[in-house]
């Protein structure tokens, strides 16, 4: 990745039939992919969105209005087509899949729901570290194996979506751990928790976050994560590797790349932040990575929603920069370049 890249993608960016810089954040994102794949010409090839499902021990604490049986009857509603994912993914075209890292259910065994249990969920942080550091490297080496599953199958675009009740919590651990905020600016309502509920979320995480002092980075995440969030984590660090495009979408995804920036800091150059998420915290989350994220749609659904929704904006930097002319190919006259000369 080179100056002369940089340099090259521009010119070709800014001498489009177009006046320079009049597609906005499209040109960026243009130059962006071009530089994940090291090429003037990139490619969006078998997008894919990966979903991690867990439960949280947390939420036997009532930091979610939800039960946790939404958690599987919610995996189970993915794989049937009928989660807002689910249309999302078949709208435009990205093959989604659907993985137990640990929900507190027996899937069918007939179930598309793939098997990557590690623990029925992660433990109460108030009483016990949600996962211990050999679990969290477990949930992280899956995630990282089924990246390079699909890197495999040719896919070069991936994107990462999770559902589990309660998993706000952890998120809102992590950004306030990482990013040495109050717990209480990283703490939103998540799925609904307003007013009492609110109050009672945030004395909580406060709790938990004074309970425990872990040094480094894999402590802090198997201490306040998630096993989602821990295989979301892997993922995100083998795509890296994996050169691929990375898909960023809300408040949980981004305290997921937030936490594996801990691990390799160049993972930041393959993000796309999809969305600016409605949840508390995430715009936070992404002044202090400088990300400008694609669409503001007032969503916090979570599931990697944001991330589908936005993918054919995207696709269309990568069209736009493979497929528009230039205006020595359709012969027309350059004003800017013109005046320049004169």
């Amino acid at each position: 990745m080179t100056n002369s890249l940089i340099e090259q993608l521009q010119h070709k960016i800014d001498f489009k039939t177009k006046p320079t810089g009049a597609l906005g954040q499209l040109e960026e994102i243009a130059l962006q992919l071009g530089m994940i794949q090291n090429t003037l010409s990139p490619k969006l090839e078998k997008p894919t969105l990966l979903v991690f499902a867990a439960d949280h021990g947390i939420a036997d604490e009532g930091v979610s209005p939800y039960p946790k049986d939404v958690t599987w009857q919610m995996a189970m509603n993915f794989c049937a087509g009928g989660a807002a994912i689910s249309v999302f993914c078949k709208q435009n075209r990205i093959d989604l899949k659907v993985i137990d890292a640990g929900v507190d259910f027996d899937f069918p065994a007939d179930s598309p729901i793939i098997d990557a249990k590690i623990a029925r969920g992660s433990r109460n942080m108030m009483f016990e570290p949600a996962m211990t550091v050999e679990e969290c490297k477990l949930a992280m080496q899956r995630g990282a194996e089924f990246v390079q599953k699909e890197a495999e199958a040719g896919c070069n675009t991936i994107g990462f979506g999770e559902m589990g009740i309660g998993n706000t919590s952890p998120s809102s651990l992590l950004m306030h751990r990482f990013m040495n905020l109050p717990i209480e600016e990283c703490t939103g309502k998540g799925a609904g928790a307003v007013g009492e509920k609110l109050d009672h979320k945030t004395s909580i995480l406060k709790a938990v976050s004074e309970k425990y002092n872990p040094q480094t980075a894999e402590e802090t995440l198997a201490t306040f994560g998630g096993l989602e969030i821990a295989m979301m984590v892997g993922a995100i660090l083998e795509a890296r590797k994996q050169g691929m495009v990375i898909l960023i979408d809300g408040f949980i995804a981004t305290a997921a790349t937030l936490t594996a920036i801990q691990f390799d800091e160049s993972v930041r150059e393959n993000c796309i932040f999809c969305h600016t998420s409605e949840e508390k915290g995430h715009q936070m989350m992404l002044d202090h990575l400088q990300a400008k994220p694609v669409l503001n749609l007032g969503m916090r659904l979570g599931e990697g929603s944001g991330a589908a929704v936005a993918y054919p904006v995207i696709q269309a930097a990568a069209t736009f920069l493979n497929e528009m002319a230039s205006f020595e190919d359709a012969g027309v006259s350059n004003k800017e370049e013109e005046s320049v000369e004169v």
